[in-house]
């Protein structure tokens, strides 16, 4: 339907229509996201079946399904001390289980009625895959077949749909630690897709994760630093960022419950690191560890020009019996409520007022829009408010978002849209839905009389495409 999501007020739908295909056709800038760049180091690469694509890597599709009493493992994900799956396998079970697993799933699809979720793969069936007909228990083996299909063949590789999916540029979320074998395979290659690094290093950050020292270890390997002080670890993360900005990186990401920051001095960072090499850190220190170290990396992005992303207000691993079967992200994660204008000044403090770096803030509490997020970006010139993130990537969450901040920030201090995800096939349908949330928006603005026809296309154009690529500074 080429009008879905406008406003039924025939002028707004009408400057809406305008407005959207002005943009439909641009690029996609992807600065965000959880792709696995090992997709495009093979050029051969092969997805498995429609539940190895659409269903077991999307925390989106099964944490809806488990919400009504589907386990886990009937959707094909395996427990956390499985042996390591290659696509199309499920431990102790028969390839043939995939299909039954298409089934269920199939004949629980109206769970997803009115969700971005349902919204997203009804757009990747038609749009991705060509197919029209609905998902239900009745339709579950011939979409399956049409899918599976598809996914033998080469114009459904992962190379090909980048092309295809007119992307850009696509970056990736890899750790600290992270050898960035893909991305070299991908260099060596030849292949001339643009998919970059993006830094993140929670897992040496985080004192009180259970393989903090583990990871530790890890650092002075492949940083080639040994790790034994608190400036030993700030040399080995400088290291590490260096080497990510050599394979393309252009930004870090950092998740943290709270935006608390700290500043401490060496002598009570390193106490605090020399106890948490001996295993005996508190929760305490552990808080005040992190707060410090996003100032630390605040600092580290104002010297290398790395765009720093922070991702606040999701209690990770909320269902402990989920965690300790399945591990991490399996869809157990639950938005807190946060506070941005105290816990944020000790880093604003520092460098706030820089020109020469970005802070990209993302938050689960819209509560916080209004009331603070849009008023420190609005002033402060480090940082920039990106996009509706997990819970609120849909029409409304897009739409509060955009009536809450522009009044205050203004558009211009937005860092634009990326699409977030570990599903590579919903990117072209994420981003459609944020062009026409836009679209609509905008041409709400117009109606009423708050721009002008002239403005919103400009408007349009910056928020589809131009303030991603600006803010996550890819225009090398």
């Amino acid at each position: 339907m080429q009008d879905r999501y406008f406003s039924l007020h025939p002028a707004q739908r009408s400057a809406a229509r305008e407005l959207y295909l002005s943009v439909k056709d641009l690029p996609l800038i992807c600065p965000h996201g959880h792709v696995d760049p090992q997709l495009f180091a093979d050029p051969d690469y092969q997805f498995g079946s429609p539940v190895d694509l659409l269903i077991i890597p999307d925390h989106y599709v099964f944490r809806m399904l488990y919400s009504q009493g589907i386990a886990l493992d009937e959707l094909g994900i395996p427990p956390s001390k499985s042996p390591p799956r290659k696509r199309g396998d499920l431990p102790g079970r028969a390839e043939s289980d995939h299909r039954e697993i298409w089934r269920l799933v199939c004949a629980n699809w109206h769970l997803f009625r009115a969700t971005p979720t349902g919204i997203w793969l009804r757009d990747e069936l038609a749009d991705v895959f060509g197919i029209s007909l609905k998902l239900n228990r009745e339709n579950a083996d011939a979409i399956y077949d049409a899918i599976d299909e598809k996914l033998q063949s080469d114009p459904f590789r992962p190379r090909a749909l980048y092309e295809r999916f007119n992307i850009e540029v696509l970056a990736t979320t890899d750790a600290a630690t992270d050898r960035l074998e893909g991305h070299q395979a991908i260099r060596d290659s030849g292949w001339a897709g643009r998919i970059i690094p993006t830094f993140r290093p929670d897992a040496v950050v985080n004192i009180a994760g259970a393989d903090w020292r583990e990871n530790i270890d890890l650092l002075s390997e492949v940083a080639g630093e040994a790790v034994s002080d608190f400036a030993s670890y700030i040399r080995a993360l400088e290291e590490r960022r260096a080497f990510f900005k050599t394979m393309g990186a252009t930004a870090t990401d950092h998740a943290a419950l709270t935006a608390y920051t700290e500043f401490l001095n060496y002598s009570e960072a390193d106490s605090i690191f020399q106890r948490a090499l001996k295993g005996e850190a508190t929760a305490k220190d552990a808080a005040r560890f992190t707060g410090h170290m996003l100032i630390e990396m605040a600092r580290m992005s104002s010297e290398d020009g790395l765009v720093m992303q922070l991702h606040i207000g999701s209690w990770r691993d909320h269902n402990w019996q989920i965690y300790a079967d399945y591990g991490r992200d399996m869809g157990a994660d639950i938005p807190i409520g946060s506070e941005f204008t105290k816990n944020l000044k000790p880093l604003l403090d520092q460098c706030g007022n820089r020109r020469d770096m970005t802070l990209v803030l993302f938050n689960l509490d819209e509560t916080t829009y209004s009331r603070e997020l849009a008023p420190l970006a609005g002033h402060y010139p480090i940082l920039r408010l990106g996009p509706p993130w997990w819970f609120f990537d849909s029409w409304l969450g897009m739409t509060r978002f955009l009536d809450a901040v522009v009044e205050t920030a203004g558009i211009y201090n937005l860092a634009g849209f990326n699409d977030d995800t570990r599903a590579y096939p919903s990117i072209p349908a994420r981003h459609d839905v944020w062009r026409r949330v836009c679209a609509d928006w905008l041409a709400g603005q117009i109606v009423r009389g708050f721009i002008d026809e002239e403005d919103a296309f400009e408007m349009i154009r910056a928020l589809a495409y131009d303030l991603a690529k600006q803010t996550y500074r890819l225009d090398g």
